[in-house]
């Protein structure tokens, strides 16, 4: 007789869910889903479109993390039952197969407790919010180019496989291949405290498809991530300190999109900050969202200016990250490796996939460790 003894693992798996619940807090979850959605119930509500984009994006966000969270429970729950009937099984070939179905839903519902306790751990001011991430080819020529568009589309990979909702607000196409640069939005829970972890210099080791003599190339590609701000928190921009600069939207090979001049382009003066957009179909739409791109930034870069001058006062120096936080190797040899938490895979491809939850959550652990 088949028999399964998981006593220990259900028994570290109810506790962590436990600490995970603890902080989540799911009296309050449920009162602010009530709030927002007695809020979105007004009926005047879509009066003010973007107000009520606000209320229902929170609101799905909300009932997002809530069903998350009943759900494991829920598995939690049936696994328990699901090992009693292993265990009651006679029928040896039926016990196998349900003990097979065990250890599958056992190793979903960790890694779905691992990524709950790993969001304990953004208690960051602005955690919980979307995140923009934007890509630079770096250094590499050719490579560098196509080497910001395979980060590009890992991130997309990423945020399809989580069913998040991602817009490619613009991008920037190289002459010969790839992307001089790309600027996405993640809207979901947590995005920013999410994705915050990848800000860095990425470097590509590989056999270059662009070098005839078949040379190992290094190129790098630069990543910046920032929270996508409310209104309320971004800094007030006057339109004396910008230049907007206004094109036609066009993708690759210069091939034009659009036959109006819809794209936008802001040069905040003072700090030489450029955002290009081109999502949008009107020229206002793309004026708005990038000054709300720009705000952010400059918030961010206003608290981290604050942030070094306390360090200096202090009288104290701590290592920064450094640019260079992970490593992605093809040849010789097949690795991808964080330089910061160690963590590493030999499958280049499945991370160049999307397969990036592992690294998200060891660099989280990794930031966390460092803090305290």
């Amino acid at each position: 007789m088949v028999q399964l003894d998981y006593a220990a693992r259900l028994a570290s798996l109810k506790s962590t869910l436990d600490d995970v619940l603890s902080v989540v807090d799911l009296d309050s979850l449920k009162a602010r889903i009530a709030t927002l959605s007695e809020q979105a119930g007004v009926p005047d509500l879509w009066d003010d479109p973007e107000a009520a984009q606000k209320v229902t994006s929170a609101l799905s966000h909300a009932q997002s993390e809530l069903a998350r969270i009943t759900a494991v429970q829920r598995r939690l729950d049936d696994l328990e039952v699901l090992v009693e009937l292993v265990n009651a099984e006679e029928d040896e070939g039926q016990a196998a197969e349900t003990a097979a179905e065990a250890e599958s839903e056992l190793a979903g519902v960790q890694a779905t407790i691992d990524e709950l306790e790993v969001q304990t751990l953004l208690n960051g001011e602005y955690d919980p919010r979307p995140a923009v991430v934007t890509i630079r080819a770096g250094a590499g020529g050719v490579d560098a180019a196509d080497f910001a568009e395979m980060l590009l589309r890992m991130y997309l990979r990423w945020a399809e496989q989580h069913k998040y909702s991602v817009t490619v607000m613009d991008t920037s196409y190289a002459e010969e291949a790839g992307i001089k640069s790309a600027t996405i939005e993640v809207d979901a829970p947590y995005a920013f405290g999410t994705l915050s972890v990848e800000a860095g210099t990425h470097r590509l080791v590989r056999m270059s498809p662009f070098n005839s003599a078949g040379k190992r190339q290094t190129s790098f590609a630069a990543v910046e991530v920032i929270p996508l701000l409310e209104e309320s928190s971004v800094i007030e921009v006057p339109e004396s300190d910008i230049r907007v600069d206004v094109f036609r939207s066009s993708g690759p090979g210069g091939q034009s999109v659009n036959t109006t001049d819809s794209a936008v382009r802001i040069t905040h003066l003072p700090t030489g900050i450029v955002v290009s957009m081109q999502n949008e179909k009107s020229q206002i739409q793309n004026r708005a969202a990038a000054l709300r791109v720009l705000q952010s930034r400059l918030l961010i870069q206003k608290r981290e200016e604050e942030a070094a001058k306390k360090k200096e006062l202090a009288g104290t120096i701590t290592a920064s990250w450094g640019d260079q936080i992970r490593s992605y190797v093809l040849a010789p040899y097949q690795m991808v490796k964080d330089l910061r938490s160690e963590y590493e895979v030999n499958n280049p491809s499945a991370v160049f996939d999307g397969d990036l939850d592992g690294f998200l959550s060891a660099g989280i652990r990794w930031r966390k460790r460092a803090v305290d």
